[in-house]
């Protein structure tokens, strides 16, 4: 099967961001600063905390917020040649060839550890850090998109 893409600016940030969202220090992070915050509303509340304290750590918690959610995914988008190339992708039986005007590349199967499906791509891991998104809007129809997916799920360990 093969298909033909570039990417979407606003789609490409929303794949980032659940790739940021799904590692699990980051889901850590957020849920302790979460817990913090509520703690340190409750303590504001009863007095405890002076109202600066409170309005400095809502100041750095909405900041770690926006850092995450928008600034990363947009500086990454902004460094990264990737996102403004055009490609033509092949799945075969024995991998993945990638090909741009600049040249090609081939992935044997066994290079890539996992993949998930999201709202827009297929996002396709060769480690925990390292990863390459396929569009699901460059696939013809319902019925190649089903074919990729059964793809990667039946190649993909």
């Amino acid at each position: 099967m093969t298909v033909s893409f570039s990417y979407n600016k606003k789609q490409v940030l929303d794949g980032l961001r659940t790739h940021f969202f799904g590692r699990s220090e980051i889901r850590i992070l957020f849920i302790l600063i979460n817990v913090f915050a509520i703690l340190s509303a409750v303590l504001f509340f009863y007095k405890v905390i002076q109202p600066m304290s409170f309005l400095v750590f809502s100041f750095l918690w909405f900041m770690l917020w926006l850092s995450v959610r928008v600034l990363l995914p947009l500086s990454i988008y902004k460094k990264s040649q990737t996102f403004h190339d055009s490609f033509i992708l092949s799945m075969q039986e024995h991998g993945v060839q990638l090909e741009t005007e600049k040249g090609n590349q081939h992935w044997s199967w066994e290079q890539f550890s996992a993949f998930k499906e999201t709202l827009y791509f297929f996002h396709l891991y060769f480690d925990t850090r390292s990863f390459f998104m396929v569009p699901k809007d460059a696939f013809a129809d319902i019925a190649q998109l089903q074919e990729a997916r059964e793809m990667l799920k039946q190649k993909i360990k």
